[in-house]
């Protein structure tokens, strides 16, 4: 009797320990999640994607203004791959404040989706999040270096350019937290159904 007692409670502790091992795993991706998310709206609203010298000054410009020393102008130019950067720039932020959102839910065990794994769900949408980023910065980069590496001697990529590639890096370990959080969520239930 008393090692039946023993075991129940072992068996009790290594559940907790799990749970407690998921949470963390959601609580570090919601933490990268909303850090990678600030940085995606910084990275997408400041005017610091590259720097160039022009006519003797120093110019920046970023995804919708260009400024010449003391004046910011908005870009008039429907250029495709300002256009591309930008959408991929703002579908990354939707799935990742949606994801945010589910991923929340999922720490609440709001139980309005029987059959939506709400932690898998939250990881998914990270990763698109980290697509589309990844997407916008590649494309960026191709056209930026081609263009402005043959028109202008003295340029470099900015600061709100790296903010840009650090979210990529921040949405990817959210989605990879998740994931192991999902992983341990579904490993006792497979366990306890055989």
């Amino acid at each position: 009797m008393f090692s039946k007692d023993w075991i129940n409670i072992n068996s009790t502790l290594k559940g907790c320990n799990s749970k407690t091992k998921m949470y963390s795993f959601m609580g570090g991706g919601l933490f990268c999640a909303g850090v990678g998310n600030i940085l995606l709206v910084v990275s997408t609203a400041t005017d610091y994607w590259m720097q160039y010298r022009h006519s003797g000054s120093f110019m920046h410009q970023g995804l919708w203004r260009y400024c010449v020393p003391g004046k910011c102008y908005l870009h008039t130019d429907s250029v495709a791959y300002w256009d591309a950067t930008r959408a991929f720039m703002i579908l990354s932020l939707l799935a990742g404040i949606i994801g945010i959102i589910i991923g929340i839910m999922a720490f609440m065990q709001y139980s309005s989706f029987n059959k939506f794994d709400k932690t898998f769900a939250a990881g998914v949408l990270y990763f698109i999040s980290c697509l589309f980023v990844l997407l916008a910065m590649a494309i960026y980069t191709a056209v930026t270096v081609n263009y402005y590496g043959k028109r202008y001697g003295h340029w470099r990529f900015s600061w709100s350019y790296i903010v840009g590639w650090v979210a990529v890096v921040l949405n990817f370990f959210a989605g990879i937290f998740y994931m192991c959080a999902y992983r341990m969520h579904e490993s006792p239930q497979s366990s306890n159904s055989r």
